[in-house]
């Protein structure tokens, strides 16, 4: 049989009746004579615990948490979910054993709180492997050259995940959520969004990056990298579901474009409110100029989204993009705290209640049209667009954050993505 991989997130692991189910179906495929790791997160609301307690015992002292600290405190929550998985997997016969990350070890660069996956070594999880246990390895965590734990960010079991897949090359990585796949879009937004039974790394990267919150977007990195072959299912079925109907459940996320996938022009609408918009308008239209703006941003560790600079105007042009909301009030300060006076800017305007809305699919790279349909179906329900940015398979709009679930909906039935496979 295969040597599989399988991921539990936190609320997966919530309570110990969840974590005896998940030891119920992860016993299931040992029996069914699979090789099995298992990386599952902390338990649900745990990692927020731990960092408030941090945040609780620097409070008013004018001082930030050690972010060294920080990794030792968060990395605990997955190794209390692994020992615990550990326990009921023996409690029914099944043969287990837990490491942390350190243990294993999954090597990491020592950019604490956000640490990268450099190597992992194998050789101890497949000599558990070939004596017959299951292996469970913490999630989000790893060590770095000097012995030093460090966490990888949030949601960084899932890139724990499929990098412990790809070195294992393992067969399939199952990526177990509260949800029971990749949908068109967000159900709560548009009731009539259908499960997708696959779709490419390309198309759910882009998904991932412009707001969806299934997947962590490094894990989806790491998998079309190493070309891991990922299922997102849902771990709130029947731990007994037979396994062949468990094991196509949920959405494939492969690298194999089938024609069947190619005739979708657009596979899913991502959508993101977590961003702002920033311009400055009548500044001079001259060589440097967006790295006059965009070079003080960068270097207070700001990330751009979307950019647009206008035709020039009599030697002038206005400058737009888009910023993380929460990096708004900072970006604002950079711009008028040197740069609006060095590049002669006439003003800087800033609105952080905008919105953007995208289309994601690989269909459009063979399809015409598509923009033109967006567009059409927006100004029909009086929607203004305020900027565009595209690429081979993705169209995207900011448009005022008050319309952004009559866009998406809209949007969804213009398309047909109600009566999606």
């Amino acid at each position: 049989m295969a040597l599989i991989v399988h991921k539990y997130g936190g609320t997966s692991m919530g309570s110990v009746e969840r974590i005896r189910n998940v030891a119920k179906r992860v016993a299931k495929w040992h029996r069914a004579g699979h090789q099995m790791v298992v990386v599952p997160s902390a338990m649900s609301g745990e990692t927020n615990r731990l960092l408030k307690l941090a945040g609780d015992i620097v409070e008013g002292s004018g001082r930030g948490a050690s972010p060294r600290e920080l990794d030792m405190i968060a990395s605990t929550g997955e190794q209390v979910s692994i020992g615990l998985l550990s326990i009921a997997l023996q409690a029914i016969g099944v043969q287990a054993v837990s490491y942390a990350g350190w243990q294993v070890p999954v090597k990491t660069d020592s950019s604490f709180t956000k640490a990268r996956i450099e190597s992992i070594d194998d050789a101890r999880i497949r000599a558990d492997l070939d004596a017959g246990k299951v292996v469970i390895v913490a999630g989000f965590q790893g060590v770095d050259a000097d012995g030093h734990i460090t966490t990888l960010g949030r949601g960084g079991s899932d890139t724990s995940a499929v990098a412990v897949a790809a070195a294992l090359k393992a067969a399939e990585c199952l990526i177990y959520t509260d949800v029971d796949g990749v949908y068109t879009t967000d159900p709560r937004i548009v009731p009539e969004a259908k499960r997708l039974e696959k779709v490419t790394f390309e198309e759910m990267l882009e998904m991932a990056s412009l707001g969806s919150k299934v997947l962590q977007i490094r894990s989806v990195e790491f998998a079309g990298k190493y070309k891991v072959k990922t299922r997102v299912l849902s771990s709130m079925t029947d731990p007994d579901i037979d396994l062949n109907i468990e094991a196509t459940s949920g959405t494939l996320i492969t690298f194999e474009e089938d024609e069947a996938m190619e005739k979708a022009v657009i596979s899913g609408i991502a959508f993101n409110r977590d961003e702002a918009k920033i311009t400055l308008t009548q500044v001079p239209d001259r060589p440097g100029i967006a790295f006059s703006i965009l070079g003080p941003v960068a270097a207070a560790n700001i990330d751009v989204d979307m950019i647009i600079q206008n035709q020039s105007i009599n030697g002038t042009t206005d400058f737009s993009f888009t910023v993380h909301r929460n990096e708004f009030a900072k970006t604002m300060d950079v711009l008028n705290g040197s740069v609006k006076d060095a590049i002669k800017a006439k003003e800087i305007l800033g609105d952080n209640k905008i919105a953007k809305v995208s289309l994601v699919g690989i269909g459009m790279r063979s399809h015409v049209g598509i923009a033109s349909l967006m567009f059409e179906t927006l100004a029909k329900e009086g929607i203004n667009i305020q900027m565009i940015s595209t690429s081979e398979i993705k169209t995207s709009v900011v448009i005022d954050d008050k319309y952004m679930e009559l866009a998406v909906r809209a949007l969804h039935k213009a398309f047909g993505l109600e009566q999606a496979a």
